[in-house]
């Protein structure tokens, strides 16, 4: 028994000797390998290998925007830099591909970012690349210019209004909203207020001007007949305007043409969208911008699938004066 005993430990200090030995010539020619490598290469891996963590990052944890237009004032400014939440909502497996699952959904009064509807794209590869390029670059640099070198709005980023089963009305620069079962309509101001969300929602003019811009709608739709303005309407007192609110307009000319010329049903049905507003489908939102007189949103391309959203407006890293969350 001693000598089975003997023979046994002989064999596990023999094992451990020659496990130990490997190690440590494995080790030793690392080291020599390492000692060979060319200064530029090692500079190389450390690059190659810091891009894929910024690409990581930015494709499934946390993205850099940067605001470009007034659509968001006061919540956000021209040149504000933001980081968004990419896996609140689930992450695209590659970029512009195969969404992955998330128990979330966007809900009423996030500001989320989404791929603009209204673009048309270059193709697959060049979206791939721009995407690329503004991630690794923290959306310094944007590849997709139009002819006057100023970017395509590649992205846009507002506020969630309305949700599936929502119906959306805006009459003079308020939006009301009636909600799944409701039977009446919620302001959307008032509503706001309830909530305490303390965002702030630009009026697009004052209730004066909302007078003025539909008396100017209605002596339009008299001068597209070819027919004489009414004397109320030629001696309106127009003003300046600077972002009118070209619904407002359209609403009124539309109202005078319907009048007028009954039997064209073309003239009812536009109306319509104009005194009906916009039904949310399920698996849709109503995304606004809080500047509502100088924003490009759901009022103009109708309610965004869920699947397009791209995540969450999470908080402003730069200017370092605005540094904070995103509310």
């Amino acid at each position: 028994m001693a000598k089975k005993q003997q023979d046994f430990f002989d064999r596990l200090q023999t094992m451990t000797e020659s496990f130990l030995t490997r190690r440590r010539r494995a080790r030793r020619i690392r080291k020599e390998k390492q000692k060979l490598k060319n200064p530029v290469r090692d500079w190389l891996e450390a690059l190659v290998w810091a891009i894929c963590m910024v690409l990581i990052a930015n494709q499934y944890f946390l993205q850099a925007y940067v605001i470009p237009s007034g659509s968001m004032i006061d919540t956000l400014e021209i040149g504000d830099r933001i980081f968004v939440n990419k896996l609140v909502y689930g992450p695209e497996l590659l970029p512009g591909f195969v969404k992955l699952p998330s128990p979330f959904r966007p809900r009423r009064n996030d500001i989320v970012i989404f791929e603009n509807p209204s673009r048309i794209s270059r193709g697959t590869a060049f979206d791939v690349a721009q995407r690329v390029i503004y991630m690794l670059t923290l959306s310094f640099v944007d590849i997709d210019r139009d002819e006057h070198g100023q970017p395509r709005v590649h992205f846009l980023i507002k506020r969630t209004i309305g949700t599936g089963g929502d119906r959306i009305v805006t009459d003079r620069g308020e939006v009301r909203i009636r909600f799944p079962g409701d039977d009446r309509w919620t302001c959307e101001r008032e509503f706001a207020a309830q909530r305490g969300w303390g965002h702030s929602t630009g009026r697009p003019m004052e209730p004066e001007q909302y007078r003025l811009l539909e008396m100017e709608g209605r002596a339009a739709a008299w001068r597209g007949l070819r027919m004489a303005v009414p004397e109320n309407l030629s001696n309106a007192p127009m003003v300046a305007i600077r972002y009118p609110d070209h619904r407002t307009f359209e609403r009124a000319r539309l109202e005078t043409l319907r009048s007028a010329l009954p039997h064209d049903r073309r003239y009812a049905r536009l109306h319509a969208l104009h005194t009906l507003g916009w039904y949310v489908p399920e698996g849709r939102i109503f995304p606004l911008g809080d500047n509502r007189g100088n924003s490009h949103d759901a009022r103009d391309f109708g309610p965004v699938l869920v699947s397009k959203v791209l995540g969450r407006g999470a908080v402003i890293y730069w200017p370092i004066r605005r540094i904070g969350l995103l509310r």
